[in-house]
């Protein structure tokens, strides 16, 4: 199975990935960020209809100077006492939240469109491969409408959201360390899709299903 999705990866087709039952129970689309097209983001907006997110890997974000969201709140908070009280300490399936900055790149319009979020992406990876992370001040504005992830060091070694998990698969894959993810909702319920329907979804559309725990097994034959 992990040899299929990864082989998908590098073509640029999406896989689905179940974290666990005793974290969000959420599965999400995860596509490479330097593979993404306009089509990923639709399909992501209207099959999925989570949250867009990129996560980016430790190494990564090390290198382009990004923080977590929560730092930047501290930092903050002397000026603006509310952000102390709105910390995330009490996440009920995690210690830490890895959300980090919202970005677009500066040859975007509103940065929201498919077209746009598609070419942010894209290019964040592609400055990531070539080793230039220097110019992303010069290249990107922030807030922007792709939110950025930070991974863990060690990524799922460390944690195990799908953050993690998503650079887990780019490393074992072979592509840059920048992905993308999005939960799948349900229209139904206003719950996270369940696992069957995320199942049934992914053989209709000739996608790959794997879970968290087989990924992190995986990673770590990988690793040894």
């Amino acid at each position: 199975m992990i040899q299929e999705a990864l082989k998908a990866l590098r073509k640029g087709e999406m896989v689905l990935v179940f974290d666990a039952d005793n974290r969000e129970r959420e599965t999400d689309m995860i596509v490479a960020a330097e593979k993404t097209t306009p089509d990923h983001i639709r399909v992501m907006r209207n099959d999925a209809g989570g949250l867009i997110c990129v996560p980016v890997s430790w190494e990564n974000s090390e290198s382009l100077g990004i923080p977590y969201m929560t730092d930047i709140m501290n930092e903050a908070s002397g000026r603006y006492p509310v952000l102390s009280r709105l910390s995330p300490h009490d996440i009920p399936y995690d210690e830490k939240s890895a959300f980090s900055i919202t970005v677009n790149h500066r040859r975007t319009f509103t940065g929201i469109t498919d077209n746009d979020r598609a070419l942010t992406i894209r290019e964040l990876a592609e400055l990531c491969k070539n080793k230039k992370h220097h110019e992303f001040g010069d290249l990107f504005r922030s807030p922007g409408h792709v939110t950025l992830l930070r991974a863990a060091d060690g990524h799922v070694t460390r944690r195990r959201g799908h953050t993690e998990m998503s650079i887990a698969l780019m490393e074992m894959a072979g592509l840059e360390g920048v992905a993308v993810c999005c939960e799948m909702m349900d229209d139904r319920t206003g719950n996270a899709l369940s696992t069957d329907d995320a199942m049934k979804y992914a053989e209709e559309h000739d996608l790959i299903f794997m879970s968290g725990a087989d990924l992190i097994d995986s990673y770590m034959e990988f690793r040894s």
